[in-house]
């Protein structure tokens, strides 16, 4: 049943970030030792214990697994997830949460839950012959998701949010991630298309996230020119036009004060 290769697993992190898995998100429980790594530029530790959940794999960097490192990844398609995603407002915090830290270090309690739902979840996918493998599948998927909002808002103690909340919120990061932001790093920008007020959409953004929208501007946008800078066919110039900046000058000033270094220290 071909179409449930949209749920995969493993057992290490090899596939994160790669080219076969740029449609998953990754569920990783380690089992054992520890593994360190850079995520969105910041130096992370998954330990014994410990789960992560990376949307974008292509932000992970500089793996590195002690020697008896053990862990297993779950990988599911962005569409599967959206089938399996119950009617909860929380994944829109969760998702933000993840985009700043994507590990979750759980009790010894939520260890025990988050072990049993991925072995019921391999159990259900090596069964492909049960007459409704959709709907058992849809089930575990959705079983894993609903556990670890429960373990990020009690880890937190974090609350659900209104619909409208969501609704604005969740339109707001789609532009984002459709890649305005390389055109448009004005909030009100996104206001106007949302039909809000600037002020609105800060408020909803911090409420939700705990930063102002400005901030999700800015972070999509110097991550995106950070993944440029590394591509050395590309020059600063190309760069800077395709980011709509009035200058190379004014390219170079956005870089230092949001990568810390000008373009050329920070390609070197």
């Amino acid at each position: 049943m071909e179409q449930f290769q949209q749920v995969k697993i493993a057992d290490n992190l090899s596939g994160v970030g790669t080219p076969p898995y740029e449609d998953y998100l990754a569920h990783a429980l380690c089992l054992g030792g520890s593994c360190s790594f850079l995520f969105n530029g910041r130096q992370f530790t998954l330990s014994q214990g410990d789960v992560m959940i990376v949307r974008k794999g292509k932000l992970m960097a500089r793996v590195t697994p002690s020697p008896d490192f053990r862990v297993k990844v779950i990988y599911v398609t962005t569409g599967f997830i959206k089938l399996s995603t119950p009617q909860s407002n929380y994944g829109t915090k969760g998702s933000l949460a993840l985009f700043l830290n994507p590990v979750m270090h759980l009790t010894p309690e939520q260890q025990t839950v988050c072990r049993r739902d991925f072995d019921v979840l391999e159990l259900r996918l090596a069964t492909p012959t049960h007459r409704f493998y959709e709907e058992v599948m849809i089930n575990a998927v959705q079983t894993m998701i609903l556990d670890f909002f429960d373990f990020h808002s009690q880890l937190y103690d974090e609350q659900d949010i209104s619909t409208q909340t969501a609704t604005v919120m969740n339109r707001f990061l789609a532009m984002l991630e459709n890649g305005d932001y390389r055109r448009h790093r004005e909030v009100s920008y996104y206001a106007d298309k949302l039909c809000v007020t600037a002020k609105y959409l800060s408020e909803v953004s911090n409420k939700v996230s705990g930063y102002p929208a400005n901030y999700w501007i800015n972070s999509y946008t110097s991550l995106d020119i950070s993944r440029m800078l590394r591509d050395k066919s590309l020059t600063f110039v190309q760069i800077s036009d395709i980011f709509g900046f009035s200058s190379p000058a004014y390219f170079s000033r956005y870089v230092k004060n949001y990568l810390g270094a000008s373009p050329t220290d920070f390609r070197d």
